[in-house]
Order: C-alpha cells, then sequence, then structure tokens
C-alpha cells in the first residue's frame, strides 16, 4: 500500500481538496477526525488534555475546542504540551486505520493532516499533496468561516509553517486560489498520477 500525505496552511481550502479526492474514490484518513476521537468524551486522551488544561471540558463531558485553541494558538509551549498528549494517539490510531485499510486491499491511501511537515511525518510517505491559497484567501476565509479578527488569524497563521517554505516539500501542489472547477481539474490529474504509478 501507498501512503500520500494531504496538507496545506490554515483555510487553504485543504478540507474541499480532501473531499474532491474522495468524490473519485480516494481512501482518506483524516487526521483532524482521529484527533477528535482520540479526546471523545470518556477516552483516556480527554482525561489527560482535562488535566494539564484545567477548564476545558464543558459541563456535558465534551472538549471545549474554543477555550483550548485560544490557550493554545496564543503560547507556543501550550501548543507543545498539547501536541506531546495528542500526537502520540493520533499516530497509533492512523496506523491502526492504515493498517485495516491495507488488509482489505486499499491500495492508496491518502492521509490528511495539517501539520503534516511540521510534525516531520512526510519523511515516511510515499508523496504529499499541498493544497496552495494566497493568503488574503486564507485571511477572508478565516474571518468568514471562524469569525476570527485580524490578531487571532495572524495568531494562526503565524502557528504554522508558511505555505511557501512546505512547497519545498511536496510532490503535487493544488493551487485553490482560483475556481472550484479548476481546483477540481488538478485533483483529478494528480489522482490519475497517484494511482497510475502504484
Amino acid at each position: 500500500m501507498r501512503v500520500v500525505g494531504l496538507t496545506g496552511g490554515i483555510a487553504s481550502g485543504k478540507s474541499t481538496v480532501s473531499a474532491m479526492f474522495r468524490d473519485l474514490g480516494a481512501d482518506v484518513i483524516d487526521a483532524d477526525a482521529v484527533a477528535r476521537d482520540v479526546v471523545a468524551p470518556g477516552t483516556p486522551g480527554l482525561e489527560e488534555v482535562a488535566r494539564r488544561f484545567p477548564g476545558v471540558v464543558d459541563a456535558s463531558g465534551r472538549l471545549d475546542r474554543a477555550a483550548l485553541g485560544t490557550r493554545v494558538f496564543a503560547d507556543a509551549e501550550e501548543r507543545r504540551a498539547l501536541e506531546a498528549i495528542l500526537h502520540p494517539r493520533i499516530r497509533q490510531e492512523v496506523a491502526r486505520r492504515t493498517e485495516a485499510l491495507a488488509r482489505a486491499g486499499v491500495r492508496v491511501v491518502l492521509y490528511d493532516a495539517a501539520l503534516l511537515i511540521e510534525n516531520g511525518l512526510d519523511r515516511g510517505l510515499d508523496g504529499v499533496i499541498l493544497v496552495s491559497a494566497p493568503e488574503a484567501a486564507q485571511r477572508a476565509r478565516l474571518a468568514a468561516r471562524d469569525g476570527l479578527d485580524e490578531a487571532a488569524i495572524s495568531a494562526r497563521l503565524a502557528a504554522q509553517m508558511p505555505l511557501a517554505e512546505k512547497r519545498a516539500h511536496a510532490t503535487w501542489v493544488v493551487d485553490n486560489g482560483g475556481p472550484l472547477e479548476e481546483t477540481r481539474a488538478q485533483v483529478r490529474w494528480i489522482w490519475e498520477q497517484i494511482r497510475g504509478s502504484g
């Protein structure tokens, strides 16, 4: 089985591109979904996060992502502490899901992860797809999608490696700054390349 990474900057349109790959029949393991699963109510992951970050679990026993996000995006040390709790659990669950797909006969899986390159996960993969968009588009999407002010937007952009640096690690780049149909055409071409070389 070949595992290809899918990554991008915040609000670059990675989720949109991931959905396009799924529409073409790709099996996708979404790191964000795995991250939510490892801190679901009643999990050891949530218990450890609650101990380290008091006040981030709501009355229903669920993680208050907004409260946690405010803390970790404002402080690199807090972000590293959260990553130390979550990343080993995420890696273990991703490995479990990848093995299950391999046993089912899947030839190619896409691993969709925002911090793929920052965490060095790209080094063990069979290629990396980078979803790119102009910073102005990222800022507009963050404001519209999350209702963030300029300071919060800047903090989130600063917390990730710049897209220009990520390009050096990419096998393929999807330019998601134009019309969706152009993005879809790029995705289709990349998927044909990946499947053809497997």
